[in-house]
């Protein structure tokens, strides 16, 4: 099979900023070995980290080989770059339990075994970092880097032309000479040739191939990617309620997953494109098929299913699409029952909830409804929409006014959703004595 032109596929993806002349040849010529530097600041990745990790990916797909670099060490100093004021340092017992987090889930994106020529790795910049003492770091790598070079780098001069109140701590200055050490040092070890990432690190990797050039002579290379906003101008990877994580215990798969279904058109033309491994040919036709028939969001689920699959795996979008069926579609009770109960919560946070102490049942439901709740606002309105057929528990329309609801119409023993009309949905719970 022809190796896939890896410039190429990123171009038409719409994933390249900047790169250096000689790049694409570099690639064509030979398999290269590439890395992505990812700063362990948290123990999980978002989906703002995701465009650099799918370079990754295509890299790999590529033939070539993707080294992903944890920053134990340059985390705990903080990258100024895009950044108006100084990151919190972090100590390193917090950032060996986010790296491990962080391993785990980019083993979804990669291949990692060893026996194959092209096996991805996974390496920790703190461990060729933590024996170098200041005096031999400041003689072998400080010398070849001029302050001048250093201050002219965008990262640099716009904290210090006062875009941030307090300028910048010499600890970030060193940030730029620390990636770039990186660099050579993976250059020497591993032959890397090639940094990618986002385009707010252009000036860092560039440090990183002049350090190259004037330590070993040698020839290296660079490549960013776009920083991706949403159509707002927002930053990508945020909510109004903060990030969207790849860990489900911070953001759940359902919640992933509705994430993608509802960006907007003009998104998900240009998210598709970036978030899965569809090839050009599938990906045009599903946008050419979607403009002619937007409302059934073609584009939405084909990207949402896409990258909830490769992120969370089958079972968990299988779970996702059964609990939008529940929430907006014909779903069924078993569905409801099959859901687990992280899911269900999320699926329902925010809808209005009451305790029902479990000594109290079973009751009447027009008791339950309309006294021990306040679902309806009186037992006569109770009974009218009853029998107009506008209440469901448990995704069952309620068709008997004397219906005593008892331990066993609870869910998992703990919860009874009570939908009134189409779109009001009640949770009850029996609290834990």
């Amino acid at each position: 099979m022809k190796k896939r032109n890896f410039v190429k596929e990123l171009a038409w993806r719409g994933m390249i900023h900047d790169m250096m002349p000689g790049t694409e040849e570099l690639l064509q010529k030979e398999m290269t070995t590439a890395y992505v530097g990812i700063d362990p600041t948290a123990d999980s990745l978002h989906i703002g980290h995701l465009v650099s990790v799918m370079m990754l990916k295509h890299f790999q797909e590529a033939g070539h080989r993707p080294v992903a670099v944890v920053g134990g060490s340059t985390g705990m100093i903080g990258d100024p770059s895009m950044k108006s004021a100084e990151r919190t340092l972090m100590d390193e017992k917090t950032l060996r339990h986010n790296q491990t987090c962080i391993e785990k889930q980019l083993r979804h994106f990669m291949d990692f075994d060893p026996a194959r020529p092209n096996g991805a790795l996974m390496l920790n910049n703190y461990d060729w970092t933590k024996d170098y003492s200041f005096l031999n770091f400041t003689r072998d790598i400080g010398k070849h880097i001029t302050v001048n070079y250093m201050m002219a780098k965008d990262s640099v001069r716009k904290r210090l032309s006062g875009e941030g109140a307090e300028g910048m701590s010499f600890t970030e200055f060193t940030y730029q000479l620390l990636q770039a050490y990186d660099f050579l040092h993976l250059y020497r070890t591993y032959g890397c040739k090639l940094q990618m990432g986002g385009s707010d690190q252009w000036g860092n990797i560039t440090t990183g191939t002049e350090l190259i050039r004037r330590v070993e002579g040698g020839e290296a290379f660079a490549l960013t990617c776009p920083l991706i906003t949403k159509s707002d101008g927002g930053k990508f990877g945020k909510t109004e309620s903060g990030n969207v994580w790849l860990d489900p215990a911070r953001t759940s798969p359902y919640a992933f997953y509705q994430f993608w279904m509802n960006v907007g058109d003009e998104e998900a033309e240009k998210y598709i494109k970036i978030f899965t491994l569809l090839e050009r040919d599938t990906i045009e036709e599903l946008i050419e098929k979607h403009r002619e028939n937007p409302h059934k969001r073609l584009l939405q689920k084909e990207l949402a299913q896409n990258i909830t699959k490769m992120v969370h795996g089958e079972d968990e979008y299988n779970k996702a699409v059964a609990a939008t069926s529940i929430l907006f579609g014909s779903g069924t009770k078993d569905q409801l029952r099959d859901l687990d109960e992280k899911t269900f919560l999320s699926l329902f946070e925010g809808v209005p909830q009451f305790d029902v102490p479990r000594p109290l049942l079973p009751v009447p439901v027009v008791d339950l409804l309309a006294v021990h709740t306040s679902i309806m606002p009186s037992k006569g309105e109770c009974r009218k929409m009853i029998q107009a057929g506008g209440v469901s528990l448990n995704k069952e329309r309620l068709e008997e006014l004397n219906t005593l609801v008892g331990e066993d119409s609870f869910l998992d023993g703990k919860y009874l959703l009570v939908q009134k009309g189409k779109k009001n949905y009640f949770i009850i719970k029996i609290p834990e004595s």
